[in-house]
């Protein structure tokens, strides 16, 4: 899938990540980039197309499609981190976190997948981490494990509706929403040339850092290859 001529829709397309992936779009010459946010006076790019969208709204997400009814590839981007503790953190801080990272980009794909497909077909691109795959951050690992669980589901889904599903999986980017971080960090641009790279490959998933290389080559070993702390027990 050719992003050149191609018309995208970045959710939270106003800062961090999805602000470069609304720039690279562009760059690669795609004819429109939405960049939808809860505010759209925050996008601040003046060759996107600002669009309101807030993820956690279904009556948001309806209008945002009735709008843009040009999509053909769409960029799950948006998502946030509250990373609840299961035993002591609430539930209701693990349902939030499941209804900005994991039921958000199913409103937003429900909404333009009948968009895509009518338009001749597209892609579709979920942000996922290394978290997916590694659990620590409690509630924010659980909600990417179950939206690379969806992103895997979708992918058999929309093969008959010419879609193609690509997974990125990242650790921590360079971003604000990890600026309390002081481990390594990867450059959002080089995350965002390698999951575009991907969109228009074709590939199935994106792996943009040795971290996340190393933790899912882990997966096949005994879980205490992951977890040091288990070998104690």
């Amino acid at each position: 899938m050719k992003l050149d001529n191609a018309v995208v829709l970045v959710t939270g397309g106003n800062r961090g990540l999805g602000r470069e992936f609304v720039a690279e779009a562009l760059r690669r010459g795609a004819r429109t980039v939405y960049a939808a946010a809860r505010d759209p006076r925050t996008v601040d790019n003046p060759d996107a197309v600002p669009l309101r969208l807030d993820v956690t709204d279904p009556e948001s997400v309806a209008a945002a499609a009735a709008v843009a009814g040009d999509v053909t590839v769409l960029i799950n981007n948006a998502g946030g981190y509250v990373g609840a503790d299961f035993l002591a953190g609430t539930v209701d801080d693990v349902r939030r976190e499941f209804e900005t990272n994991f039921y958000g980009p199913l409103h937003v794909t429900r909404a333009f997948v009948p968009v895509i497909a009518g338009n001749g077909g597209g892609h579709l691109l979920n942000i996922h981490s290394v978290l997916s795959w590694y659990a620590q951050g409690g509630s924010y690992s659980a909600s990417k494990a179950a939206l690379w669980a969806m992103t895997n589901a979708l992918r058999l889904d929309l093969v008959p509706r010419g879609i193609g599903v690509t997974g990125l999986h990242v650790g921590y980017i360079d971003t604000d929403m990890a600026a309390g971080i002081t481990d390594p960090k990867s450059d959002p641009a080089d995350v965002v040339r390698q999951a575009l790279d991907g969109v228009e490959s074709g590939a199935y998933e994106v792996l943009a850092d040795d971290l996340t290389r190393d933790v899912k080559r882990g997966l096949a070993a005994d879980p205490a290859a992951l977890y040091p702390q288990l070998a104690a027990v």
